[in-house]
Parts: C-alpha cells; structure tokens; sequence
C-alpha cells in the first residue's frame, strides 16, 4: 500500500519488489533490486527516507524518519524481520538482525552486523565491520558495547544522549513529561489524518 503523505509520494523503482500488504508512505525512495516484504512498514514523517539498490526489508520490518532525522540506508543491506530503524544512517552491506533497533541519529558503518535482538543507541557511531553480539547495546560516539546485564552503564551512557531531549524536544525532567510527549507527538502523528492512498 502506497500512501502520499504531507504532500509527498513514494518513488519505488520499477525493478523493485514491494509485498502488498508493506505500507510506504511519503517521502520515501526504493531503489533498483529491493525487496520489501509482508507487513514492512516505511514511513516518512518529515524527513526523507532513502533506501540505496537491493537492500532487503523483511517481515513486520519498522523504518520511520521523523520531522528531523531522516533514514539512509545503504545498497546491499538487509533489515531482519520485526528489525526498526528510527532516523539513523546505515550504510553499505549493513546486516540488522531480527529484532534489532537502530535509534535516532545513530550511524552504522559499512559492512558492520547488529545481531539479533540487539540495540544502536540514539546518536551512537558504529565504525566500519562492527558487530553488535546478540542482545547486547551499543551506546556512544565512538560506541561502547555492552551486554543487557550491564544496566548502569548503559543508563549513564544513555543519560547523557538525552532521548526526550534530541527526539520529542522536551527536558526530561519536566513534571508531567509523558503528558506533554503523547500530546505533542500525537498531534504530530495526526498529520496522516490528511494521507491519501495511491494504488
């Protein structure tokens, strides 16, 4: 399903394969050779998302770019079943296992593997032919990994990325911070009120 959103359509090359039942709305680009599969969902709320030649997109597959993190995501690659990308830049012959989480702002170098069920923190650099181990984190700029265990660190690491900061815009210790986000974010979200199905 192909959906114009904020005035802007999907552009899918003719050499790409897209499941019925995936969803790409707005300002997206599928290139030459890509196969996006059953229940893939690629949304563009703002930002651009841009997807290079024969990138694979699996089942239940979740790439969104938001208001100001666009999606990159370079030829070769592939995104696991039930894997998101949030307004992160992937490059070149990226393997994002099942289940994976990329975050905004986050770069992922070529030829790099994020393993199943594992996490790219919000704005951390993963160099060239990194491999994030099955369930572990990566967090920081240059990116530190962490097994889930290590949950101090992590959160000290990721303190200081300040998630409602850099996505919703909000300080975090605002007192009712999850009543400003849902509002805010929802008025945002209610934009596809105004979204018109193409095929």
């Amino acid at each position: 399903m192909e959906f114009e959103h904020l005035g802007a359509r999907p552009r899918i090359s003719p050499d790409a394969v897209v499941a019925p039942s995936a969803v790409i709305s707005g300002d997206v680009t599928i290139g030459a050779g890509c196969q996006v599969l059953h229940g893939a969902v690629i949304t563009a709320e703002g930002s651009p998302i841009a997807l290079g030649e024969n990138v694979i997109v699996m089942e239940n597959a979740l790439i969104r770019a938001s208001s100001v993190h666009a999606v990159r995501i370079g030829s070769h690659s592939l995104v696991g079943p039930m894997a998101s990308v949030a307004g992160a830049s992937i490059s070149e012959q990226v393997f994002l296992a099942s289940g994976t989480r990329v975050f905004n702002g986050a770069r992922v170098g070529q030829g790099s593997e994020v393993r199943v069920n594992a996490v790219v923190h919000l704005r951390t650099v993963l160099p060239p032919r990194s491999v994030v181990p099955i369930g572990w984190v990566a967090v920081g700029d240059p990116a530190e990994l962490l097994p889930p265990d290590q949950h101090e660190r992590i959160w000290e690491l990721q303190h200081e990325l300040d998630f409602p900061g850099y996505v919703f815009g909000l300080d975090r210790d605002t007192p009712d911070l999850m009543v400003q986000l849902t509002e805010r974010y929802g008025s945002s979200l209610a934009r596809h009120a105004e979204d018109r199905r193409l095929d």
